[in-house]
């Protein structure tokens, strides 16, 4: 991913620095297994440990590789500059490329995954603050884009929280799943290598042994993995979108924080724009583009074919480093966003009381108006409103046949915000008790 949607830690997992790191402790780690058991000398195994202060040389690698075409045998070359020769022949001893490669994706996804959590944390933590902080501040809930009924900005943010902890939880069961190794050797049947040696190679990488690994570990795993990524960006932009709407200027019941000094426009000095939003709308689409490949990687010829590993030299790196790229921008953008109530409040009464249209409708219905005729009162007075400016409330005192079944006193009191968000307590409190930080 380029630099401008990075952060040093996740692109860290990625470097080729550290993918040799990992090559070179499963390949230690498996010497060590292979001499417990007597298939190697403990003093080779022992020698392989004196490269693990080294820091590979990945010049000299693809150096190596440029002649040899193959990336694990370059390794294992510049491995033996450094161990020695004759130390180093029983490296790799029953072993093939994939129990390298694909053991060490595995371990990248995990601490990516780890990462990913903590960021995921800290949007959970500013979405619970903000949603505590605007739980009664009332705004109008919208349908179609067109006003609905009355809402708060706290149960806005407080969806959002409930959303972003199930993608917490499906990214843990995603870590979990994606947590295996395999040390089998050709075509995964353990023929010239002891299943002992993925078992212990495994717990020292903080892995499970895949259960029946073929020659690569299955990538149906990998799918769900990035489909799991693939829905926390998209939950990310559900919550930009709605940031975005709010923020236009006809609208203007919230908007990101702009800071001194910060230029809107190059052409407009008037302009305040949503632009970190969009960008994360713009980040969210690069995450989901990895997801169909990742599906398509499930499909392999026979025991193994590697039309998966170009895919994923590109995927798995860039998917991690813009998510978490991408959910940091979004927990800063969520605490220190500027919420207007007043603006709520205002454009809420745009239409002067039109958003009471239901509860006008159902006590109808209760005083003994059959539902259509109650509807066709409603709607009667409710296009007056829209079409001529009237005062919903007004219209409906006026109106004999609304009188004659409601009294002024009952009409009145359908206009009570309050009704609307006596149930916020309870919504809070199935939110935050069944899914706390």
């Amino acid at each position: 991913m380029i630099p401008r949607y990075a952060r040093p830690e996740m692109t860290a997992i990625w470097s080729p620095e550290t993918k040799f790191r990992i090559w070179y402790e499963i390949e230690a780690h498996a010497c060590d297994a292979q001499a417990d058991l007597g298939v190697i000398p403990r003093e080779n195994a022992d020698a392989v440990w004196k490269a693990k202060d080294v820091e590979f040389d990945v010049a000299r690698i693809d150096e190596i590789e440029a002649v040899t075409k193959h990336d694990v045998i370059a390794f294992l070359t510049h491995l033996a500059e450094h161990v020695g020769s004759d130390e180093a022949r029983f490296v790799h001893q029953g072993m093939t490329s994939s129990d390298v490669l694909d053991t060490t994706l595995n371990v990248q996804l995990v601490r990516a995954a780890d990462i990913l959590l903590a960021d995921m944390d800290k949007v959970l933590a500013a979405l619970k603050k903000r949603a505590y902080e605007h739980k009664d501040t009332v705004r109008i809930g919208r349908s179609h884009g067109i006003h609905a009924e009355p809402t708060t900005m706290g149960l806005t943010f407080a969806r959002f929280y409930a959303e972003m902890a199930r993608g917490k939880a499906r990214l843990q069961a995603a870590r979990a799943e994606i947590a295996t190794g395999a040390i089998s050797g050709a075509v995964g049947t353990f023929a010239n290598i002891d299943p002992a040696v993925e078992e212990h190679v495994c717990a020292k990488m903080g892995l499970r042994p895949e259960p029946i690994s073929t020659q690569v570990i299955p990538r149906d795993r990998h799918a769900m993995f990035f489909a799991t990524l693939g829905v926390i960006a998209s939950s990310m932009e559900n919550i930009a979108i709605e940031i975005r709407h709010m923020q236009r200027t006809e609208v203007l019941e919230a908007e990101e924080f702009f800071s001194p000094g910060q230029k809107g426009s190059s052409a407009m000095p008037h302009k305040r724009n949503p632009v970190l939003t969009e960008n994360l709308t713009g980040l969210a689409r690069l995450v989901r583009m990895t997801v169909i490949p990742a599906m398509e990687n499930v499909a392999l010829w026979h025991e193994r074919d590697i039309s998966h590993s170009s895919v994923e030299r590109g995927i798995a790196p860039d998917a991690t480093i813009t998510l978490d790229f991408a959910l940091n921008r979004l927990a800063g953008v969520i605490d220190k966003l500027v919420v207007y109530p007043e603006t709520m409040l205002a454009n809420m009464n745009k239409f002067k009381g039109l958003v009471m249209s239901q509860r006008v409708l159902l006590a109808l219905t209760q005083a003994g108006v059959s539902r259509e005729d109650s509807y066709r009162l409603v709607q009667r007075n409710a296009m007056k409103v829209w079409e001529e400016g009237k005062d919903f409330k007004e219209e409906l005192l006026a109106d004999a046949e609304v009188t004659a079944a409601l009294t002024p006193a009952q009409i009145e009191e359908k206009f009570d915000l309050g009704y609307h968000t006596k149930h916020v307590d309870t919504i809070f409190r199935r939110v935050f008790e069944s899914n706390p930080l």
